[in-house]
Order: C-alpha cells, then sequence, then structure tokens
C-alpha cells in the first residue's frame, strides 16, 4: 500500500508542479483532508520535487546547455559578442531569482508557520485565481532578446509572493512575463529557467536534511516508485499547460482556482 500511495503522491506532484495552480498548496489541502501521515514526510517531498526538477531540466535542456556554454564562454573567451545574448539572459534569470532568495532566507521559517492554516491557504488560491484572471487577454510581443533588467526584477519581486503556499509560483512568475509584455512563449521560458536556481536552493538544503536523518533509506524503493511517477506526469503536465497558454486559457486555471479557494474556505471554517 505505502508502494501505491507513493506513486498516487508522486502523480499528484508531477501534476501540480508546472501548472500555476500550487503544488504545495495542494499537498497540504491533501493531507488536511485525508489525515495521511505520508503527506507529512518533508523527506518524500523532496524526492517528488526533484522529479518534477528532473522532469523540467529534461525538457529545456537545450536551452540550458545553449545558455551555459554561452555564459562561461562570454567569460573566459574573446567572442563576447558572439555569446552577449545567452550571458544577459542568464543575468536575468539571476536577477529574477535574488528577491525570492533573500525572502526565502528571512521569511520563510515565519511563513511556514502559518503553512497549515487552512483560511490563508483559501485566500491564497484566491489571490492565485485573481493574478491569473489579470492576464487572460495578454498578447505581449517582447522575446527572449527584449527582456529588460527591469522587467526581471519586477517578476523577481512578484516570485517572492509565492512563497505562501497555495500562491503558485509558476503562477506568479507567468503573470509577470505575460503584465511585462512578454510573448506566451517567452512567458513560458523565462517561467520555468527561474524555477531552477529556486528549486536547487531548496532541495540542496532538503537533502542535507535528509541525509543527516537518515530514515530515508527504508523507504528508497517507494520514493524511487514516486520520483519516477512525478517526473513521468511533470513532462506531460508541462506540455498541456503549453497549449493551454498558447491558445491564451489561462482564465481556466483562474476558474479552479477560485472554486477551490471558494472550497477550502468553507470547508475548513
Amino acid at each position: 500500500m505505502n508502494f501505491i500511495k507513493y506513486i498516487l503522491l508522486g502523480i499528484l506532484q508531477g501534476f501540480t508542479e508546472p501548472l500555476p495552480i500550487s503544488s504545495s498548496g495542494h499537498l497540504i489541502l491533501f493531507k488536511n483532508l485525508f489525515y495521511s501521515n505520508m503527506l507529512t514526510d518533508v523527506n518524500f517531498e523532496i524526492v517528488a520535487n526533484f522529479g518534477s526538477f528532473l522532469a523540467i531540466f529534461f525538457i529545456f535542456w537545450k536551452d540550458i546547455k545553449k545558455l551555459l556554454i554561452g555564459f562561461f564562454a562570454y567569460l573566459f573567451t574573446k567572442k563576447k559578442s558572439k555569446y552577449k545574448k545567452e550571458f544577459q539572459y542568464c543575468l536575468l534569470i539571476l536577477l529574477g531569482s535574488i528577491p525570492v532568495g533573500i525572502a526565502g532566507i528571512l521569511l520563510k521559517n515565519k511563513i511556514d508557520q502559518y503553512s497549515e492554516h487552512m483560511i490563508l491557504l483559501g485566500a491564497s488560491f484566491l489571490f492565485t485565481s485573481i493574478l491569473l484572471f489579470l492576464v487572460r487577454n495578454a498578447k505581449g510581443k517582447k522575446e527572449d532578446t527584449d527582456i529588460t533588467y527591469k522587467d526581471a526584477l519586477i517578476i523577481g519581486l512578484l516570485q517572492m509572493v509565492a512563497l505562501f503556499p497555495g500562491i503558485s509560483r509558476s503562477g506568479t512568475v507567468l503573470v509577470g512575463c505575460l503584465l511585462c509584455g512578454l510573448s506566451k512563449k517567452a512567458s513560458l521560458k523565462y517561467t520555468f529557467m527561474l524555477y531552477f536556481p529556486v528549486s536547487l536552493a531548496s532541495m540542496g538544503l532538503g537533502v542535507i536534511d535528509m541525509i543527516e536523518e537518515g530514515s530515508f533509506v527504508s523507504l528508497l524503493f517507494p520514493y524511487l516508485a514516486g520520483l519516477l511517477a512525478s517526473f513521468i506526469v511533470t513532462i506531460f503536465s508541462y506540455r498541456w499547460l503549453s497549449k493551454i497558454v498558447q491558445n491564451g486559457k489561462l482564465w481556466k486555471f483562474s476558474l479552479y482556482c477560485l472554486c477551490l479557494g471558494i472550497f477550502i474556505l468553507f470547508y475548513f471554517r
């Protein structure tokens, strides 16, 4: 049964991670609805998140490879003009990641204290719904090379809000990109490029705690099954998100978050 449950939780993580509906918020909701001890397993949450990380890394591998080569080539070769675009895009990723990094260090412990308050969770889903509704008709034209440092800073500041469970990280960043006039394709790319620094930092801290604890060894195979489930479902979930964004249907996620937020507020009042 544990094996099956971890697979189901991996599917839940993989499905909700790319979508603008907050994977952490859904895990908290399921925990409070079903009172499952497995949903308090921080080790598995790290493993499932790693599955999603690998999937998104796989999806964007060509872009990541190109950016890394261009970044270091710009620094260590004389052909700077050839790699200037890649170098600047890396700087935009760095700039967009700084605000949430600082906020995470300063505020995360305090925010975690309120993560189990279901009324706040419901309000967070409603907030996500409003954000997604605001960009329902967005038709930006900026491409990767048109993103400014001001855009990156605004998007990075908006990403800070996603530290609250129930407020989607991918949703807030996607909204920020669209509000700054980025095209749908450029918005999707920058949204998930910003995912990597944040995800790596949080997973790194979590893995250190997990190794020190050592209890994850006894659940190694269920963990691996959940990781694989998360990896596979994340790929399909991202592809679905991409189609919805390109077709201008983000309002569907807004409606979903609205209904979910109202349900939480009434059910847990």
